[in-house]
């Protein structure tokens, strides 16, 4: 039984993985230190940075520029807090 759930949750882990990589939108995720940790493959194309060039660098400090960094640095913040933020777009470089 614990195998079965142990199998079912690595289905589950890789279909998430799938929908991530190929989803239609940009997708990125960061750690509470604000390091990188996921980027999709639309995030790539747009911004013309593979994910292992991005991972494990600070989104904020090397990815935003000077007039966004305070706005995406608190909406980062309090997303990272449980706060929502609906709608909120930044230009990455």
């Amino acid at each position: 039984e614990k195998k079965k759930g142990e199998a079912e949750l690595m289905r589950v882990a890789q279909d998430l993985r799938a929908l991530i990589n190929t989803a239609n939108a940009p997708i990125f995720g960061i750690d509470k230190e604000g390091l990188v940790n996921e980027w999709n493959n639309k995030a790539a194309e747009i911004t013309e940075y593979t994910k292992e060039e991005v991972i494990g660098r600070k989104l904020v400090g090397d990815f935003i520029t000077s007039e966004y960094k305070a706005a995406v640095k608190k909406v980062l913040d309090d997303a990272l807090k449980g706060k929502e933020a609906a709608n909120f777009e930044f230009p990455l470089f």
